[in-house]
């Protein structure tokens, strides 16, 4: 009997550590969906490889068993399962039947990631970094000097946050004047403006916004969150326009700016009107706040719903999709929602809240690279103020908001498909 069970011991070692597979199921049995990522982009991150199992068990990954690998995962707390390859074969056999909405994608090369922030970013924190930090997953830091010096190829993946393109700090100065971070800040833009020769911090932000743009027109990726996606477009828009009252750059504004805003130089919106009221907080009517107002939405009934597109066809949105829930809670942030009729023709809307026309995942294409906005803040502090504490996010490691962000993060280390549509 004794030898019997230590014959059987013998062959499910010989099984594991010879043929076979580490499944990271990403449905509701995951423990830690966020970290799930991070796991995955270590396999990578030492050579190996990895599949992205499209709408298999909402999105799992799949790769070759390593006794370092499965230690990784029990690290990190992340639920996984050791199956021969026999059942990852049958898996795989499944997910390619035409009758499946469901793809198998190679992931290979860790895409090199940087984050667009400054070094003295409070009061401010930043959705991304942090989900980056607990998800284990490296990346670099870059601001003005070194975008304007050139060195946005050395990366894959670019993130912007809650920044402000336009000059015009954030437009904080009605509340925020006083405030000792709001001073530093325009202290700090206006050194590294006049240090890297430009007259106004608007011309020197207009001037990383187009490195940006030649970024992705060369085939990088980007990702925009909150206040950077709609002041990024408006910055593109009013190049050669004075749009910054006196408060921001020391003289007035065109007042008949919005009749020469250059659309054609935006990545998402078109047709949309700037603010004039320079104390209001709003950059432009691309934000759907006021019609939020009007509608009565609140934190209990804010949610967004997430398309399903064909993960044989449309690999690429499908990708940025995958999630363990299809409907999610809404986020505010200085820019919460895009009003969907000053969208592009041709951007792809991911997710919506169709009740007050409103777009909150749009993404699209420029030159050979690939943009993502995606609006709010911060997916699990509803309506996030100055000052407050940074998410702890030990306590959302299923966060469904939390979970897009990283589909954009390692959606670059997939093996390319031409799309068929």
């Amino acid at each position: 009997m004794i030898k019997t069970i230590f014959s059987a011991l013998f062959i499910f070692a010989f099984t594991v550590s010879r043929a076979a597979q580490i499944l990271i199921p990403m449905d509701d049995m995951q423990r830690d969906h966020l970290r799930a990522y991070g796991v995955c982009y270590k396999v990578l991150n030492k050579g190996g490889t990895a599949q992205w199992l499209l709408n298999y068990r909402y999105g799992s990954f799949l790769f070759p068993y390593t006794k370092e690998d499965e230690q990784e995962c029990q690290i990190m707390g992340v639920t996984f399962e050791v199956i021969p390859d026999a059942m990852a074969n049958g898996i795989l056999a499944e997910i390619s039947s035409p009758e499946k909405n469901m793809d198998a994608v190679k992931l290979e090369k860790p895409p090199k990631i940087a984050v667009y922030t400054p070094s003295n970013k409070q009061p401010w924190d930043d959705a991304v970094t942090m989900v980056l930090k607990y998800a284990d997953i490296p990346y670099d830091t870059i601001y003005d000097t070194k975008v304007i010096q050139g060195i946005l190829p050395k990366y894959d993946w670019l993130h912007l946050h809650h920044e402000d393109f336009t000059g015009q700090y954030g437009r904080f100065w009605a509340g925020f004047q006083g405030a000792a971070w709001y001073k530093a800040d325009v202290a700090s833009n206006e050194a590294k403006a006049a240090e890297l020769g430009f007259r106004k911090v608007s011309e020197l932000k207009l001037a990383v916004a187009k490195k940006i743009k030649e970024f992705v027109a060369g085939g990088g990726f980007l990702f925009a969150m909150c206040s950077a996606t709609d002041s990024y477009d408006i910055a593109l828009a009013a190049e050669g326009v004075d749009i910054c009252d006196k408060m921001y750059d020391g003289d007035g504004m065109d007042m008949k700016m919005n009749t020469k805003l250059a659309y054609d130089n935006c990545f998402a919106f078109y047709n949309f009107h700037l603010k004039l009221n320079s104390t209001e907080y709003e950059f432009s009517d691309i934000d759907t706040y006021g019609t939020r107002v009007q509608r009565g939405v609140t934190e209990q009934n804010d949610y967004f719903s997430l398309f399903e597109f064909s993960a044989k066809w449309d690999p690429i949105p499908t990708m940025l999709c995958q999630n363990h829930a299809n409907l999610v809670k809404g986020f505010w942030g200085q820019t919460t929602g895009f009003d969907k009729t000053l969208i592009k023709p041709g951007t792809l809307i991911m997710g919506e809240n169709k009740a007050i026309n409103e777009a909150r995942y749009i993404h699209g294409e420029v030159g050979k690279g690939m943009w993502t906005f995606y609006g709010g803040h911060d997916p699990e502090d509803y309506q996030h103020r100055v000052e407050e504490p940074p998410t702890d996010l030990s306590l959302y490691p299923n966060s469904p908001g939390y979970r897009l962000i990283l589909n954009n993060i390692l959606f670059p280390a997939a093996r390319k498909k031409h799309q068929k549509t």
